[in-house]
C-alpha cells in the first residue's frame, strides 16, 4: 500500500489535501505530519482511517521517524520560513536517505520567473536531489482575504499592499487540494513537471475590493504603498522577518511581471469549474464583515 505523507497537515492547503485524498477512496495510507500530534487528532476526528506522525520543519530530529517507509512527501513551505538552505537542505537529505522517491510541492505560480523567492529555489533543490516530483504551482489564494489580510480588512475596512495595479490569479485552496490529491493520486502519469493550479480571473486589488464593496454592502478600499514601507509596516505588526520580506515580494514583484497565465490544469484534473471570487466572498461575507458592522 503507497503511504503519503502531509506535511502541514493542519494547515489550510494540507488539510485540503487529506480531505480529498480520503474522498478519492484510493489503495494508500494517508499520514499526517503535525507538530502537535494530539491537537491534530482532533482536527481530523472524521478521519478514522488516518494516521499521524511527528514532524517539525524546525526540527531535524523529528525527519527520520517521520519519513520512514513514506512513498510519496507532499511538501510545502510554512510562510515565516524563507532561510531555504538552512531548513530545506538537511529535510531533503533526510528524505533521501529514507528512501522517499515522490514529492509533491506546493509552490507559486510564476516561479520560474522569480528566483528570488524561496519557492523557486526548493525546487530546484527537489531537482538537484534527484526526486521524482510534481510541482503544484496555484495562483493567488482567495483565502488570503479571510486569513492574512482580514483583520485590517474588519478593523480598518482596507487592505495594504506594495501590489499598485498588477494582476493576481484569484485560487480557491479547495480547488488547489483537490487538484494536488488528483496529481498524487496518478503520481506517474503527471512525475517531473509543473502544473499551474488556477481560477479563471485575474484581477488586481482595486478590482476586488470594489467587488467585495459590493458584497458586503460596505466600502472596502485598497491602498497601495511602496514596497519599503510596506515591509516595515508588516515588522511594526510583528510579523516576522523573513515572512515579511517573502510577503512585501510577493505582492511588489507582480507589478513588473505579466498579467498571470489562466491554466486549464485544474478542470482537466478534476472535471470540473474552478470556484468564482464573487462565490468565493459571498460564501465568506459574515467572516469579512467589518467589526463595526457585525450583527448579534
Amino acid at each position: 500500500m503507497k503511504r503519503v505523507l502531509v506535511t502541514g497537515a493542519t494547515g489550510n492547503i494540507g488539510r485540503e489535501v487529506i480531505h480529498f485524498l480520503n474522498e478519492l477512496n484510493q489503495e494508500c495510507e494517508i499520514i499526517a505530519a503535525a507538530r502537535d500530534v494530539e491537537s491534530a487528532k482532533k482536527e481530523f476526528l472524521g478521519y478514522p482511517s488516518l494516521s499521524f506522525e511527528w514532524f517539525d520543519f524546525e526540527n531535524r530530529n523529528s525527519f527520520a521517524s517521520a519519513f520512514e517507509s513514506i512513498d510519496t512527501l507532499f511538501l510545502l513551505r510554512p510562510p515565516h520560513i524563507s532561510e531555504v538552505e538552512k531548513y530545506f537542505q538537511p529535510l531533503l537529505l533526510a528524505a533521501k536517505e529514507s528512501g522517499i522517491e515522490e514529492i509533491v510541492f506546493l509552490s507559486v505560480q510564476g516561479v520560474e520567473k522569480s528566483s528570488i523567492i524561496p519557492h523557486n529555489k526548493i525546487e530546484a533543490l527537489i531537482r538537484s536531489y534527484g526526486f521524482k516530483y510534481i510541482f503544484v504551482r496555484p495562483g493567488y489564494f482567495m483565502q488570503n482575504l479571510t486569513t492574512t489580510l482580514l483583520a485590517e480588512i474588519r478593523k480598518n475596512h482596507t487592505i495594504t499592499l506594495p501590489s499598485g495595479h498588477a494582476k493576481f490569479n484569484w485560487i480557491d485552496i479547495g480547488n488547489i487540494g483537490e487538484a494536488t490529491a488528483m496529481l498524487i493520486n496518478s503520481f506517474p502519469e503527471y512525475q517531473n513537471a509543473g502544473y499551474d493550479i488556477t481560477g479563471t480571473e485575474n484581477k488586481d486589488f482595486y478590482q476586488v475590493t470594489y467587488l467585495m464593496s459590493k458584497v458586503i454592502g460596505t466600502e472596502i478600499c485598497f491602498n497601495s504603498i511602496n514596497p519599503l514601507s510596506f515591509y516595515f509596516k508588516k515588522r511594526n505588526e510583528g510579523v516576522q522577518k523573513g515572512f515579511a520580506l517573502v510577503m512585501t515580494m510577493l505582492h511588489f514583484l507582480p507589478r513588473f511581471q505579466e498579467e498571470p497565465e489562466i491554466s486549464e490544469n485544474f478542470e482537466k484534473l478534476t472535471g470540473k469549474s474552478p470556484t468564482r471570487l464573487v462565490d468565493f466572498i459571498e460564501r465568506e461575507k459574515i467572516k469579512m464583515t467589518p467589526a463595526q458592522l457585525d450583527v448579534s
